[in-house]
C-alpha cells in the first residue's frame, strides 16, 4: 500500500478514535446506576429507566471494542502490515479497509 494511501487511513482511523471518545464522554451518564426511588417514579417509569441504562451500557462496550479494533489497525499501520490480510497475506481492498478499517482479513478468510 502507498505511504499516502496509509496516511489517508491513519487519519481516518484516528478521526474515528476521536470522534468515538467524544461519544463516550458525553454518553458516560446515561450509563450510571438507576436509583429506584419508588416514592418518585412508577413502576413502568423505573423499567424503562433500567432498560435505558442497560442499553447505554452495550453502546458503551460496542463504542470500546472498536476503538480496541481501531487501535490495533494503528498498530498495523506503524507496522506496514496494514491493508493485507493477516491469514493469507493477499491485499485487502481499499473500499473494504475504508468501509471497516479494522478488517484484518481479506473477504476470502473472513467467509472461512
Amino acid at each position: 500500500m502507498e505511504s499516502d494511501e496509509l496516511k489517508q487511513f491513519r487519519d481516518l482511523i484516528e478521526k474515528r478514535i476521536s470522534e468515538l471518545a467524544d461519544e463516550l464522554a458525553a454518553g458516560h451518564a446515561a450509563t450510571a446506576t438507576v436509583k429506584l426511588d419508588q416514592q418518585m417514579v412508577g413502576r413502568l417509569s423505573r423499567m424503562d429507566a433500567i432498560q435505558q441504562q442497560a442499553m447505554a451500557v452495550a453502546i458503551e462496550q460496542r463504542r470500546k471494542s472498536e476503538i480496541q479494533g481501531l487501535n490495533a489497525a494503528l498498530v498495523r499501520v506503524d507496522e506496514e502490515e496494514f491493508g493485507y490480510c493477516e491469514d493469507c497475506g493477499d491485499d485487502i481492498p481499499s473500499d473494504r479497509l475504508r468501509i471497516n478499517p479494522t478488517t484484518p482479513r481479506c473477504v476470502s478468510c473472513a467467509q472461512g
